[in-house]
C-alpha cells in the first residue's frame, strides 16, 4: 500500500537544539547499507546511546513519555552538513512522519520530502509556541494539515508552511517521481496521439 499523507494529529518529541547536522542524525559509519531498512536504530546514535550500547535515559527518544510521538520538533537550522539521504532515511524508519524546525538545510529539505518525512518550517515564534505546549504537557497532540498547509497547536494556536507544490501532491498522493510520470500515461498518450 501507498505512504500518502493528508492530516496527522499526534504527539511530539522536542528537540530544541539548533544546528544539528546530518552526522549527528546518522552518524558515517552507519552508512554502509545499501537499503533504508534499519537506519531508525541508529538515529541520533551517539546522543541515544553510550558507548557500550547502553540508552542515554535523558536523551528525548529514550523517554517512554515521547514514544507516541510521530513529529520531530527541532530547533534551527536543521539538517545541515553533508548530503547524504541516510538522514532522512533514519528519521523515516524511526517512525517519524513530520519534521517541524525554523530553518531546514535545503539538500535535507529535499531529501526528506523524496522520503515521504513532511519538513514543515515555521516562523522562531511558532516555533518556540510549541516547544512552550510540549514542555506544559508532552502529551499535547499537534494537527499538521497538508493539504492546508497549516500546524495546529491544541491550544488554537496555528500558523501556515511552505511547501513545494509538486512535491506536495507527491506526499498527499503517495507518489515518488516515477509514480507521478505514471500517474500523467493518459495525458502523455493523449498529447502524443493529438501531435503524432
Amino acid at each position: 500500500m501507498k505512504e500518502t499523507f493528508a492530516t496527522l494529529t499526534a504527539p511530539a518529541a522536542p528537540l530544541p537544539i539548533e544546528n544539528i547536522d546530518t552526522d549527528q542524525i546518522i552518524p558515517a559509519r552507519f552508512l554502509k547499507a545499501t537499503t533504508r531498512e534499519g537506519f531508525g536504530d541508529n538515529l541520533f546514535r551517539d546522543w541515544r546511546y553510550n558507548a557500550d550500547g547502553r540508552p542515554k535515559l535523558v536523551f528525548v527518544l529514550n523517554d517512554p513519555t515521547y514514544r507516541a510521538a510521530k513529529i520531530l520538533v527541532a530547533g534551527k537550522n536543521f539538517g545541515m552538513g553533508s548530503s547524504r539521504e541516510h538522514a532522512a532515511w533514519a528519521i523515516h524508519d524511526y517512525g517519524f512522519k513530520v519534521v517541524i524546525s525554523s530553518f531546514f538545510a535545503d539538500i535535507f529539505r529535499n531529501n526528506a520530502l523524496n522520503n515521504f518525512v513532511l519538513p514543515a518550517q515555521v516562523s522562531d515564534g511558532f516555533l518556540a509556541e510549541i516547544f512552550k505546549a510540549v514542555e506544559t504537557d508532552p502529551h499535547t497532540l499537534l494537527t499538521v494539515d497538508l493539504e492546508a498547509q497549516i500546524i495546529t497547536l491544541a491550544n488554537g494556536l496555528s500558523e501556515s508552511f511552505p511547501i513545494n507544490a509538486y512535491k506536495k501532491q507527491c506526499l498527499m498522493n503517495g507518489y515518488d517521481d516515477i509514480d507521478y510520470l505514471l500517474s500523467l500515461k493518459e495525458d502523455i498518450r493523449n498529447f502524443d496521439a493529438a501531435h503524432a
